[in-house]
């Protein structure tokens, strides 16, 4: 097994790549140097040993449960690379991207991917503003930043047809064999009808799901559908708001993906939730709001709740105070509710005075207190046998 040392120095490696476009890029733009667009995201969060225990992590298991200021025990990085040419009038895109993850307090090698790698198409005569494309992707994403959580993400490896016109909105479909991390396979089929406007500022956007599962590997049929609303400049303060109506059931997931089930189970699932961000002058952040239940064959239902919200405020053009307040809590069928409460205070260095300018270099403490249920919930990476701790460091954030 190779030392940890060794795996830092091949992480390294691989981000010395980033490090030189960090030093050409402006916040959150890619960079293009002969017609090849560079662009990623990164974070690291120095360690120097894995057991140390100040670096423990705090969250309950599932989405939307954990509260990421501060509180992310693991080294990553991706970076793309893509290349746009016109070839008799068709627009071709080419994208690949590879990522790097290490996780901070787990002895073992780091991993590097392949997660995208895929050829996109337009304008085809029939058919001028819908583009085509085959592969592997990010795709569908729409995400919660403070939780690290995308309510819908349709990744994979499939192929599909985006931006057909339809009336007032545009239609999309693809077809997807596998999910991002080749976990499952099977057959999905995802539909989508978006950008629609009901109301000043709003758009509405549908998302069906199709699913049938490998019964190799305990796959189930199952369907799913989204009611996402974005509203833009929401009352009148700028940011914008985003909520999320959704049902699943058997092998597809409430995100629109495959669902992961165990051999044998069935699931079916509803949830709710809506997050609202803002920037007012040197004042920004994001909140959240979420409930979710899910009813398994195998272990009954569970209800689950996040409430929690980031908050920025810019002293200068460089320095932020930045503070994070998050609560989780997953009630079993047969079992007490899991509870845990998560608080953390960063002083921060930045680019920018926005809420998401980026890079940010912070320094950070953090502190959680949980119950003794909390302690049995799959997910808690924090000491056993205690209700409460506390973690401190520094941590490099940056997406160009």
């Amino acid at each position: 097994m190779k030392t940890r040392t060794t795996r830092m120095k091949r992480l390294a490696l691989i981000g010395m790549p980033l490090a030189g476009i960090l030093a050409a890029a402006s916040p959150a733009q890619a960079v293009e140097v002969g017609g090849v667009e560079f662009g990623g995201y990164f974070r690291a969060t120095p360690s120097s040993d894995g057991t140390e225990k100040h670096r423990a992590c705090y969250g309950l298991a599932g989405p939307g449960l954990k509260y990421r200021l501060g509180n992310e025990c693991d080294n990553y990085g991706e970076l793309f690379v893509s290349k746009e040419m016109d070839v008799g009038g068709i627009q071709l895109k080419g994208l690949v991207m590879a990522v790097a993850s290490e996780q901070i307090a787990v002895d073992g090698d780091g991993q590097l991917d392949m997660n995208q790698m895929y050829l996109e198409a337009k304008g085809f005569g029939f058919a001028p503003e819908t583009s085509f494309w085959i592969g592997k992707r990010f795709y569908g994403r729409a995400d919660v930043h403070i939780v690290d959580t995308k309510f819908t993400v349709l990744d994979g490896l499939g192929a599909g047809v985006k931006d057909i016109a339809a009336g007032p909105g545009k239609l999309a479909f693809s077809y997807f064999a596998e999910d991002l991390d080749d976990n499952v396979s099977g057959n999905r089929l995802n539909a989508e009808f978006y950008d629609l406007p009901v109301n000043p500022g709003g758009k509405l956007r549908l998302v069906a799901t199709l699913a049938d599962g490998d019964a190799r590997n305990g796959g189930k049929s199952g369907g799913a559908l989204t009611l996402q609303h974005n509203q833009g400049n929401f009352q009148g303060e700028g940011g914008g708001n985003s909520l999320w109506l959704q049902y699943a059931e058997g092998g597809a997931a409430l995100d629109g993906n495959f669902a992961n089930l165990v051999t044998g189970d069935d699931v079916k699932s509803w949830r709710v939730a809506e997050s609202y961000h803002w920037q007012k002058g040197n004042f920004g952040g994001q909140a959240l709001a979420m409930y979710q239940y899910d009813d398994s064959k195998l272990s009954g239902n569970s209800h689950s709740v996040s409430v929690g919200g980031r908050i920025s405020y810019a002293l200068t053009d460089n320095f932020k105070l930045v503070s994070e307040l998050g609560h989780s809590q997953k009630k079993p069928d047969s079992g007490d509710t899991a509870r845990l409460t998560k608080f953390t205070f960063a002083p921060t260095l930045s680019l920018g005075r926005g809420f998401l300018s980026r890079p940010e270099l912070r320094v950070f403490v953090t502190t959680a207190k949980w119950n003794s249920a909390a302690g049995n919930v799959t997910g808690l990476a924090a000491l056993d046998g205690k209700t409460s701790g506390t973690s401190y460091g520094i941590q490099l954030e940056h997406w160009f």
